[in-house]
């Protein structure tokens, strides 16, 4: 990996790393408190938390497979805050309680829905720079 880009990838993984520990311990604490209440945005909670930490570690990773990885977890993020964005504003009674996810990520400055395009951008330039094979490049 180039040096180019190493700034947008530290405040990606960084954004990644705040809101897998900000949905973790959300989860943690609604599923410790009252479970019954509202499971399903609890459980999207924890979901969420760990698909934040996927997507920080596999990002850091420089290898063609944790590349792959990650863009299919930023791929699937990024379906499921549009699903269950979606999904909160149709199916109010199935979020008594928000999740991360709910209404796009607006409790959350909506960087749940702008996270995952910009890694994919990330990922996408990381790819665009690298040699060809069989020393091909210019």
């Amino acid at each position: 990996m180039s040096a180019r880009g190493t700034g947008a990838l530290t405040v990606i993984v960084g954004l990644y790393t705040v809101l897998a520990l900000a949905a973790g311990g959300r989860a943690s604490v609604q599923l410790a408190d009252d479970p019954g209440h509202a499971p399903f945005a609890y459980g999207l909670t924890a979901v969420a938390a760990v698909v934040y930490i996927a997507g920080a570690v596999l990002l850091r990773r420089p290898s063609e497979r944790a590349r792959t990885a990650a863009k299919w977890v930023c791929i699937s993020e990024f379906v499921g805050v549009l699903v269950v964005g979606t999904l909160s504003l149709v199916e109010r009674d199935w979020f008594p309680e928000s999740s991360v996810w709910s209404i796009y990520g607006a409790g959350y400055g909506f960087v749940p829905l702008f996270l995952p395009p910009a890694a994919l951008w990330w990922l996408g330039r990381v790819g665009s720079e690298r040699p060809s094979p069989a020393g091909g490049g210019k």
